[in-house]
């Protein structure tokens, strides 16, 4: 039986890097661990830095010389030491605005269930007209620092109230959960509400990060400044990103955005890149100066296409962990019906119907599709899956089973909500009851109408019962028809369906929590973050109504408590024990949805003090998101030592994490030290960055800098691994031209050599009826040497 003690107030009714480690060529790393078994880890060696250096997570970028208080909240495996007996995360978004002030019911911190969480996010801030991190003017009716609630008395150790005061109240008592405040969000990632309720259009995350030109370096500081005033004037362990979104996508985010985001996508994710390094350095500066591990985190896209315009995601080394906004994969801004939050795609999403063949079959609106995405760029450990306590709905349904993977497109298209309607149809959203927890249309006023409710109401809707709280929500309509829940055995969802209305509503309820927290604990993800806590049940025997509670966050934590650690190694292969320091950058995307195949160009820069020879080899993981076909454009004769997945779908969930790749340095040619070596890649489906990087040369594998290892020593260079370490000189004698001589009715392909007058040449990509040395530096022919 659902949980039916009483809750909270009882007056309320319902109520580069790694040398960034400080450390020199020959120090030390911190010692592998296992990846993500149920079994302890073996004990780690001494760390040679601070002994702070072997509390790093796996990856996470270290500011250069800060002495970061890691152990503070990491242990000697870098895993994050959790509350309430817990091994993986729970996080959950508590909201400002249900606090009472408009009639309806709350939701404040006394109702949060403190023993079972791990984090509390509260949302929101936001960005203010001069950059700074703001919550608005100090006044009496401000949520966050003014406002009282009868019998909840703010703890007069603080000189602000509001929300802000009584989480650190109960803080006291539950020191171990930890609070970050939430910045942007959907509403205000692009601008923020005043006093007067009137949303301000003043870019926002869009104006602080960028100009009309490049990155908006002054925005950045000024911003990052006052984040840390913020964590620490108000007592929070950290800084949520909910920046929605930096994508070149066009039309992504609020259409409120679109003036600014849409004229400025081809810089945003530069910007937002640029905005997370500084947080992250000077969020460990601050760590440092208090003693205290302030984390930054960011709620990140799940849906393939948004990630489209998110180059690598090269911002994941600077995260702590990030939440995975796992819903709203399916929604009214589009007449395909289907799952908020799919757990693993099914084969029949019609939404994808038309791309299914481009991608090997995978489809790319579930949960387990999106993990494998950051998967292939961090440990499964920094990784959270977002679970959605609220359904999304459309009504007069066409098709499908009992509604799923039906349609519903609006009957009038002229009056689809802003930013839809302009490729597909617009969703027929359901509305009334069916919308408890509707947004307001900021021109009319009047209802958007998208199947929005908290679960304790669905379920209400599914017994027949009209809640004694609808009237607080302007719902005076009774229930017509009945509500049936039904289960899918492959996506791992429910949804309710009624028939009469042909009304659909999808959302998480207890069978699907159970379902995705044993994904969580089976594939060793860091934990869950639930958008919001607000939605979750308890029944009220007396009322005969479900009303808000914490029965699912009880399930989560049941699960999680006995999940065993989570996965704390980015790669499955054992560590080198020597390191490069050699970098990596990724340029040359193109723009939202023109960025297919996606082609960027790959730099490697030797930072060691010796040449990397030519015949080296490199090798790489890439995410299982994309299939495992990645193509080489620059001649190096890319091949797959492994495929994580090679199935015609990924029904039930892809197969394994990684696919790794191999290209070889050309024996002709080196990278000598402080020099780049680069090449074009190839691929269909978004990944996150390239990880757990190897080169091997001289009969030695050392892993990179790049990919911030804990382990290994860091050394000057490698051996000559058999090719020349300067120069481009193949090594024959004088006059003595072994290549194939040029013809001008020849063919050749990036990588050719060929002779021609006394020289050896190289193509640089496909050409015919080019002559060597006559095409100039920046053309197709590239001079070997002389032979």
């Amino acid at each position: 039986m659902p949980d039916t003690r009483p809750r909270g107030g009882t007056a309320r009714r319902l109520g580069s890097a790694l040398a960034a480690l400080a450390l020199a060529a020959g120090t030390l790393f911190a010692p592998a661990t296992a990846q993500a078994a149920p079994a302890a880890p073996p004990a780690p060696a001494e760390a040679s830095a601070s002994s702070d250096a072997g509390c790093r997570p796996d990856g996470l970028y270290a500011t250069p010389g800060v002495d970061v208080p890691y152990c503070d909240i990491y242990d000697a495996d870098g895993r994050e030491k959790l509350p309430n007996d817990l091994d993986r995360r729970v996080i959950g978004y508590f909201t400002s605005w249900r606090n009472g002030s408009n009639g309806q019911p709350e939701y404040l911190a006394d109702d949060i269930p403190w023993d079972r969480i791990s984090h509390i996010n509260y949302a929101f801030a936001h960005v203010g007209p001069d950059d700074r991190v703001s919550v608005g003017a100090d006044t009496p009716d401000n949520p966050a620092t003014g406002m009282t609630w009868e019998g909840l008395e703010p703890d007069p150790e603080f000189d602000y109230r509001g929300h802000f005061n009584l989480l650190n109240r109960f803080k006291k008592e539950h020191p171990g959960v930890k609070t970050l405040v939430a910045v942007g969000g959907w509403a205000e990632t692009g601008g923020y509400f005043g006093a007067d309720g009137e949303r301000v259009d003043s870019g926002g995350f869009y104006s602080m990060t960028t100009t009309p030109t490049g990155v908006n370096h002054a925005g950045i500081e000024t911003f990052a400044d006052s984040a840390v005033e913020f964590v620490r004037e108000y007592g929070f362990d950290g800084l949520d990103i909910d920046y929605e979104y930096a994508t070149s996508n066009n039309g992504a985010g609020s259409p409120d955005d679109f003036w600014i985001s849409d004229a400025r996508r081809g810089l945003l994710w530069e910007g937002y890149e640029e905005l997370m390094r500084v947080l992250r350095e000077k969020l460990d500066e601050a760590s440092a100066e208090d003693g205290t591990y302030y984390q930054l985190t960011a709620a990140v896209p799940a849906s393939g296409w948004l990630l489209r315009g998110q180059e690598v995601h090269q911002v994941v080394r600077y995260l702590d962990f990030v939440n995975m906004m796992t819903y709203d994969l399916h929604g009214t801004w589009n007449h395909f019906v289907g799952h908020n939050g799919a757990l693993y795609d099914s084969g029949l999403d019609p939404e994808l119907s038309a791309v299914y063949g481009a991608y090997n079959g995978i489809g790319y609106l579930n949960a387990d599709w999106a993990h494998h995405y950051f998967r292939g760029a961090m440990q499964a450990g920094r990784i959270n899956l977002g679970v959605p306590f609220y359904t999304r709905g459309w009504t007069g349904v066409q098709g499908g089973t009992d509604g799923l993977w039906g349609t519903a497109a609006l009957p009038d298209q002229t009056q689809c909500p802003p930013g839809t309607g302009v490729n597909t149809p617009c969703g027929n959203g359901a509305d009334g009851i069916d919308n408890l927890w509707h947004d307001s249309d900021p021109v009319t006023g009047g209802e958007v109408a998208a199947g929005a409710n908290p679960i304790w109401h669905v379920l209400n809707l599914e017994d027949g019962v009209v809640g004694d709280y609808a009237a607080d929500y302007g719902v005076d309509e009774p229930i017509t028809g009945t509500y049936e829940r039904h289960w899918d055995d492959v996506t791992g969802n429910e949804w309710w369906w009624n028939a009469q209305t042909r009304t659909f509503l999808t959302g998480d309820a207890d069978r699907t929590i159970r379902a995705k927290a044993d994904y969580v604990a089976d594939t060793g993800l860091g934990g869950v973050m639930i958008w919001e806590m607000a939605g979750d049940y308890s029944y009220d025997a007396g009322a005969g109504q479900y009303v808000m509670g914490d029965t699912l966050i009880t399930s989560l934590h049941e699960t999680l408590s006995d999940a065993g650690p989570y996965g704390a190694r980015k790669a499955e292969t054992d560590a080198p024990a020597e390191v490069l320091d050699v970098d990596v950058d990724f340029g040359g995307f193109a723009l939202g949805d023109n960025n297919y195949p996606i082609s960027p160009e790959v730099t490697l820069t030797n930072n060691s003090g010796t040449a990397i020879p030519g015949g080296a080899k490199i090798t790489f993981d890439y995410g299982t998101s994309a299939p495992g076909d990645m193509g080489d454009q620059s001649g190096l004769g890319l091949t797959h030592l492994q495929i994580g997945h090679d199935r015609a779908n990924n029904i039930g969930g892809l197969d394994g994490d990684f696919h790794r790749a191999q290209i070889t340095v050309p024996d002709w040619q080196s990278i000598p030290a402080g020099g780049t070596f680069s090449f074009d890649l190839s691929w269909r489906l978004p990944i996150a960055q390239p990880s757990n990087w190897r080169i091997e040369a001289g009969g030695t594998e050392y892993a990179l800098t790049y990919d911030h290892p804990r382990e290994g020593t860091v050394v000057d260079g490698p051996g000559d691994g058999g090719g020349d370490p300067g120069g481009e000189d193949p090594g024959g004698e004088p006059g003595d031209c072994t290549a194939q001589a040029w013809t001008p009715g020849g063919t050749y392909t990036g990588g050719d050599v060929v002779s021609h007058g006394g020289s050896e040449w190289r193509a640089q990509w496909w050409t015919q009826g080019e002559e060597p040395g006559t095409t100039g530096e920046w053309g197709v022919w590239r001079l070997v040497g002389a032979c």
